[in-house]
């Protein structure tokens, strides 16, 4: 029961903040609560009238006057000054009649509090000052005690008036707040959509260069085949084929593998436990083993020790597309060296080849590209070019130490 209770409480009392701090004029049906209010002050007002100073007690006039007084209440949101002056251009021949003098007050309050809260101050003060130092004149002119009265509690109309300033201060204040929290959310929003991105065009790079070695290895494999049936086919030495078949359906597993791995980032279901992580140094002397079966002699020197997941993936997928170039481009039975070791904080990565290299006039593809994009995402540089002894060499340093994305290094 006690709980019920709090709960209530706390209910009441979010709603009452909710009033406080949202702009009257932007309120949820306004018109119909205005039109309530008008309804309780005017009651308030007619018991005002009939029970306090009954030798003031309104006639039929005074109370025409007093109760039209409150209609233009309903409207005080929409045109608070003009509300204003329609209360102030009744309640004056009210006061000037000599009618009870208390009864009016409340409405006049809510007007002039209405002008406060939803104008500026300076035209607050004028406002103010104008409506007092009207009802000062007429009260003069109708009963002089009244107006020295009327003085004395002006304090009173002071303070609905800055208390109607301070309200709308204390609105603009929490709506600068709710707007920067908004522009905050906004702003993590869209940088969750930007890291989003850069993840997908990560993977995207990854399955470009998974796609383009392997399938790289398959048409040689392929044409390795193809060769051995079509060169004599009277004495088909089964065996070579059978190997050539045998390499292409495992580097198929393995394409399919890879694949499959990467694209575990992208889905939204499952534990995150049951992703493996992409390849890093240590599949290096795998992918020299398939350029091995694609017909390359192949040599390495790995001198490294446990580098971070985005410069390792980096430095797999340099490696990768460097040793497809070869296979694609060096000609028959290149000779390749791969070199990485580690010197003054940075991992030094070289594939070299004795090859011809590529056919002049060929259409360039994005190996070279994606490689630099690779160096860059994490802080390295990448050299390629000719060798002066003949063939390609692909050079590459990658910082140890460096500030990369933290999305490779989170899903690497």
């Amino acid at each position: 029961m006690q709980t019920t209770t709090t709960a209530e409480r706390t209910g009441w009392g979010e709603r009452i903040m909710t009033v406080i701090n949202r702009d009257p004029r932007t309120a949820p049906h306004g018109t119909r609560n205005d039109a309530l209010l008008a309804l309780v002050l005017a009651a308030a007002a007619l018991c005002t009238g009939l029970f306090t100073d009954e030798g003031r007690r309104p006639d039929a006039l005074g109370w025409t006057l007093l109760l039209a007084a409150h209609v233009p209440i309903v409207w005080r949101r929409r045109r608070p000054l003009l509300v204003l002056a329609a209360v102030g251009a009744l309640i004056v021949p009210y006061h000037a009649l000599d009618n009870n003098h208390i009864a009016p007050t409340p409405v006049a309050y809510v007007a002039l509090y209405t002008v406060a809260v939803t104008g500026r101050p300076l035209r607050t003060v004028l406002t103010g000052a104008t409506a007092l130092g009207i009802t000062l004149s007429v009260m003069l002119t109708v009963n002089t005690h009244q107006a020295v009265e009327l003085l004395r509690i002006s304090g009173w109309i002071i303070a609905v008036l800055f208390l109607g300033i301070d309200v709308r201060y204390y609105r603009q204040y929490v709506a600068g707040i709710v707007e920067r929290a908004e522009r905050a959310e906004r702003t993590r929003e869209e940088e969750a959509r930007r890291r989003v991105a850069e993840e997908r065009l990560r993977i995207a790079r990854d399955l470009h260069d998974l796609l383009a070695h392997s399938i790289t290895l398959i048409a040689v494999q392929t044409s390795v085949a193809a060769h051995v049936l079509a060169a004599d086919p009277e004495r088909l030495d089964r065996e070579t084929v059978a190997k050539a078949l045998d390499d292409i359906a495992e580097t198929c597993r393995t394409a399919r593998g890879e694949v499959r791995t990467t694209l575990e980032v992208l889905r939204e279901h499952g534990s995150p436990d049951t992703r493996g992580p992409l390849p890093g140094l240590d599949g290096v002397p795998d992918l020299m083993e398939a350029a091995r079966l694609a017909g390359a002699r192949t040599e390495q020197s790995l001198r490294t020790r446990q580098v971070s997941p985005a410069v390792g993936a980096a430095a797999y997928r340099i490696v990768q597309e460097a040793l497809t170039n070869v296979v694609r481009h060096a000609g028959p039975d290149p000779r390749v060296r791969v070199e990485l070791y580690e010197k003054e904080d940075a991992l030094h990565l070289s594939v070299a080849d004795d090859g011809t290299g590529p056919a002049p006039g060929g259409t360039p593809g994005f190996g070279l590209v994606g490689m630099r994009e690779r160096a860059r995402s994490v802080g390295g540089t990448l050299d390629a070019g000719p060798r002066e002894k003949g063939g390609f060499e692909v050079t590459a340093v990658l910082p140890l130490r460096t500030a990369a994305t933290p999305a490779m290094e989170g899903t690497g």
